[in-house]
C-alpha cells in the first residue's frame, strides 16, 4: 500500500482562487516587480520597477503588503509603511548587488570624504540607506544626482548606473565598484547579433548594463521606462537588454509587437524564487514578515522620502 505523504498538488486556478480570497480576508495588496515569473505578475495588484513600487507601497491603504520581489524592496515597503504588515513570500530572495556594500563600508567611505553627500541606489540594505542622504532608482538616478547641491557625490553601490549618471552631470561622482551579475550577462556581441537578425528593432537597455552596451542602446531606461517606450514608440520590434521576466509584461501590454531578449542567460535566480504557492503560503500563514528596527528605519525613510518627494 502506498503511503500518502502530502496532499496532491493544486491546480494553478485553485491556487489563484485561494490567493484572491485570502487577499480580501487579510486586506492585502500584492506588489510584483517586473522580473517576477509570469504567473506571479498576473495575480499582482500592481506591477512596476523599484520606483513605481516604492510609491505604491507608500500610498496604499491596505493593511498587508505582499511584496513579490527581493528583500531590499520589501524592506523599502516596511520602511515607508511601518504600521502595515509587509510579507515577502521567500525570505531568501536577496540581491547580490545590494550585498556588495555594507553600512560599515559606507561609513568608512564617508570618513574619507567628509561632507560629501551620498546617493544610494535603492538596491541596498536598510542600514546602507540609513547612512545615505538620498536614494535613487534606475529610473531617476540622473535627476537625483543633479538635484544635489555641491560638486561632489558618493554614489553606491552600482558602478554602471553611477557611470551612466556621471555622463549626464557636471558633478564628480565617486563610484563604488558594485555590479549586477545578471545585467553583466548583457553583451555587446549579443546585441550586434540580434540587430543583424532584427534590423528594424529598437534596443532598450537597463542602466545596470555595462557602458559598451549602453552606447549601443536606442533607449537606456528602467523596466518601468521599457514599458513606456514599448507602448509609445512606433517601432514594432524591440531588443530587450534586461532580465527576461520583463518580456512577459511587455508582450501582455503590447500583443501586436515583438520583443527579443539579448540572451537566455538573463535570469535573476533571486527574482525567480517566488512562486504562486509561496504567495499563497505567505497569505495563509502571514509569513515572512519584514521588519526594520526603528533607529535604522527612521534614517532610511528620510533618504527614501527625499527621492519620492523629488518625483512629486
Amino acid at each position: 500500500m502506498t503511503e500518502v505523504l502530502s496532499s496532491p498538488p493544486q491546480s494553478v486556478a485553485s491556487i489563484v482562487e485561494r490567493i484572491l480570497a485570502l487577499k480580501e480576508e487579510r486586506k492585502a495588496v500584492i506588489l510584483s516587480h517586473n522580473y517576477q515569473i509570469g504567473e506571479v505578475q498576473d495575480i499582482a495588484d500592481f506591477l512596476g520597477d523599484s520606483l513605481e513600487l516604492s510609491r505604491r507601497a507608500a500610498a496604499t491603504d491596505a493593511e498587508t503588503i505582499v511584496f513579490c520581489g527581493v528583500r531590499f524592496m520589501a524592506e523599502t515597503a516596511a520602511i515607508l509603511s511601518p504600521e502595515k504588515t509587509v510579507l515577502i513570500p521567500d525570505p531568501e530572495a536577496g540581491c547580490p548587488l545590494a550585498d556588495m556594500i555594507t553600512a560599515e563600508q559606507l561609513r568608512s567611505e564617508k570618513a574619507k570624504r567628509p561632507g560629501v553627500p551620498v546617493v544610494c541606489y535603492v538596491n541596498t540594505s536598510a542600514e546602507v540607506k540609513a547612512e545615505s542622504d538620498i536614494c535613487c532608482t534606475s529610473a531617476n538616478a540622473i535627476e537625483v544626482v543633479n538635484s544635489i547641491e555641491g560638486e561632489e557625490i558618493i554614489f553606491v553601490p552600482d558602478w554602471c548606473l553611477g557611470d551612466w549618471a556621471q555622463k549626464h552631470t557636471d558633478k564628480r561622482l565617486y563610484l563604488w565598484p558594485g555590479y549586477c551579475n545578471t545585467h553583466h550577462h548583457v553583451l555587446a556581441a549579443d546585441i550586434e547579433s540580434a540587430k543583424r537578425e532584427h534590423p528594424a528593432a529598437e534596443v532598450m537597455a537597463h542602466p545596470e548594463c555595462t557602458p559598451d552596451v549602453l552606447a549601443m542602446a536606442d533607449h537606456v531606461v528602467s523596466t518601468g521606462g521599457m514599458t513606456r517606450v514599448a507602448r509609445e514608440s512606433g517601432a514594432r520590434e524591440f531588443i530587450v537588454g534586461t532580465e527576461i521576466g520583463i518580456i512577459h509584461r511587455l508582450k501582455a501590454d503590447n500583443p501586436e509587437k515583438e520583443f527579443y531578449p539579448t540572451s537566455s542567460l538573463l535570469v535573476c535566480p533571486d527574482m525567480k524564487r517566488i512562486s504562486l504557492e509561496k504567495v499563497l503560503w505567505a497569505l495563509e500563514d502571514m509569513r515572512y514578515r519584514v521588519e526594520v528596527p526603528a533607529e535604522v528605519r527612521d534614517r532610511a525613510r528620510a533618504a527614501i522620502e527625499r527621492m519620492i518627494d523629488l518625483g512629486r
